[in-house]
């Protein structure tokens, strides 16, 4: 029997290199998705799959709320995620909120075809050496798609400082922390300040 597996990644590269892998002996079949909103949409219209393979960082993922909705639409079947730099903490989360897997990018496509059959078969999959701490990034990718001053706004929205505070801590300009905070929305895909503090709440930033 072969199996239906949805691979949503916002990377080219890392879509084909997966299907590659997986689709070389004929037992699966993958279908890409470029983010969560393509991915949920494939899922109403073609789904459910034995497997969907969410990268954690992708446009439209807030988090584990991204999780949750994949989770929904797939019908109960496996939902895993996949991401180059989550934290320990992060795969921790995401396993509690029933995922099926975590698979950090780093792992060698031996492992990551073994781990695809065995959570498609409804089993759960998470590496021992990441899930021990031994290979925990220091930066995760939320982190390293945000500046350093981001970081320090975006850490006093977390506290619901308002923006004159924020610009008084970090020793700015109001209309400055203004603009920090319009990019900081734009770059998390959040609705406002308290969504945008949300969403970094929810990938465990600190």
């Amino acid at each position: 029997m072969t199996l239906r597996i949805l691979i949503a990644d916002d990377h080219d590269l890392v879509r084909e290199t997966l299907a590659m892998f997986l689709d070389a002996d004929g037992s699966t079949a993958t279908i890409a998705a470029k983010d969560l909103p393509e991915a949920l949409d494939k899922m109403k219209s073609e789904g459910p799959y034995d497997l969907v393979l969410l990268d954690y960082s992708m446009p439209g993922m807030k988090g584990l709320e991204g999780l949750e909705k994949a989770l929904a639409a797939n019908e109960g079947k496996p939902v895993g995620l996949i991401s180059g730099t989550a934290t320990r903490l992060i795969a921790e989360q995401a396993l509690e909120a029933g995922a099926a897997g975590f698979l950090p990018k780093t792992l060698p496509a031996k492992s990551l075809i073994n781990a695809v059959r065995f959570m498609a078969a409804g089993e759960v999959y998470a590496p021992v050496s990441f899930m021990s701490g031994k290979d925990d990034p220091e930066e995760t990718d939320f982190e390293r798609d945000l500046s350093e001053r981001e970081k320090q706004v975006l850490r006093g929205l977390m506290a619901a400082k308002s923006n004159k505070e924020i610009a008084r801590d970090l020793d700015l300009q109001e209309v400055t922390i203004k603009l920090h905070v319009k990019t900081l929305c734009r770059k998390l895909d959040a609705k406002n300040r308290t969504d945008a503090a949300m969403i970094a709440r929810d990938a465990g930033f600190v």
